[in-house]
């Protein structure tokens, strides 16, 4: 597949939920910047994201996230050769921020616009780290909206394997958290406070486990509710390891079984539940007891970030040209597949 003359400069912009991002990304490989305005302190008084304050947020945020990623870059406006965005899915007034400003710097700069959908984005992460990376590739896409398996065949080809039923597994990480009193968000606060507690302690349900290819989270944090109501004076540390280690062995278990059905050369995470430890140290080693290559995106790629977007959006813009201008933005997308 070829590039575009003059179309390898991209300036990426993501606003699908509680993520203000701007980046610059040369031919999907080279990140030239990357800045993101995080919301989390706006949002854990109210113990998760409200859309209405998500989408005011990125209004006053978007236009000094952009500047500041177009200085850090050393990349001038007319330096940038197409504006990315990502459409959908997410929170339809988030993604109405990113896709409006987008648009309207594409139409300022007469350059293309490309929309991106942001799981595609999360796919692309990936690359951005390790561009040789073989294909295909069992990716576990894993968040606090979607949990998907997916294998990757090729640029822009995907098939689906399966996805959650019920909760995502980072609505799971969020809900147990709540429920506890832990605070927001709850992924990376179970994560800290697992690493004193015995994943063994407590024997919670692997649902689905042996059963196809799609997940199911609801049961398991179901299961931790009842747990502790019934032990009041259980240890805290070990609900959470033990919750961790049931949502980590279905995850694994399930990539590396499709990784041997569909002939993987690797293994994959992505998404804001790939900063995981436990998932991250169970998926390399089952990646080295089956002779696959891992790839463990570093955290900052597993978060929303914009650098994965416009990645995408390079790949999408010399497959398919630039999205029209009328394109608005999804909440339900769903990945494209080929």
């Amino acid at each position: 597949m070829n590039s575009s003359p003059g179309r390898d400069v991209i300036l990426g912009i993501e606003t699908s939920c509680d993520e203000t991002a701007a980046a610059v990304v040369s031919r999907a490989t080279d990140v030239r910047s990357s800045v993101v305005s995080s919301q989390v302190e706006i949002h854990a008084k109210y113990g998760g994201v409200v859309p209405e304050v998500a989408s005011r947020a990125h209004v006053e945020t978007i236009m000094p996230v952009v500047e500041e990623a177009l200085e850090l870059s050393g990349v001038d406006r007319s330096g940038i050769q197409a504006v990315a965005a990502t459409h959908g899915p997410g929170l339809v007034g988030a993604l109405l921020v990113g896709v409006s400003a987008a648009k309207a710097m594409a139409l300022v700069w007469d350059v293309p616009f490309v929309a991106v959908n942001h799981l595609e984005a999360h796919l692309y992460a990936a690359f951005l780290e390790e561009p040789d990376l073989e294909m295909p590739l069992v990716i576990v896409l894993v968040s606090g909206g979607h949990t998907m398996l997916i294998l990757m065949e090729d640029h822009l080809h995907y098939r689906v394997l399966g996805a959650t039923v019920d909760d995502a597994a980072g609505e799971a990480f969020d809900k147990v958290a709540r429920f506890m009193e832990l605070g927001y968000p709850g992924g990376p606060i179970i994560d800290r406070l697992s690493a004193e507690g015995d994943p063994a302690a407590i024997a919670f349900p692997r649902a689905m486990l042996h059963d196809g290819w799609n997940f199911s989270f609801s049961g398991v944090k179901t299961s931790v509710v009842n747990h502790v109501r019934k032990n009041p004076d259980v240890a805290v540390a070990d609900v959470a390891a033990s919750f961790q280690e049931a949502v980590a062995d279905v995850l694994v278990i399930k990539a590396r079984r499709a990784a041997r059905e569909f002939g993987a050369k690797g293994l994959c995470l992505a998404g804001g539940v790939a900063a995981n430890s436990r998932l991250r140290e169970k998926m390399a080693a089952a990646a080295a007891d089956d002779g696959l290559r891992a790839f463990l995106p570093s955290r900052a790629m597993c978060t929303d970030n914009a650098a994965m977007v416009a990645a995408a959006g390079w790949w999408r813009l010399q497959a398919d040209g630039p999205s029209p201008l009328d394109i608005g933005a999804d909440p339900s997308l769903r990945l494209p597949v080929a």
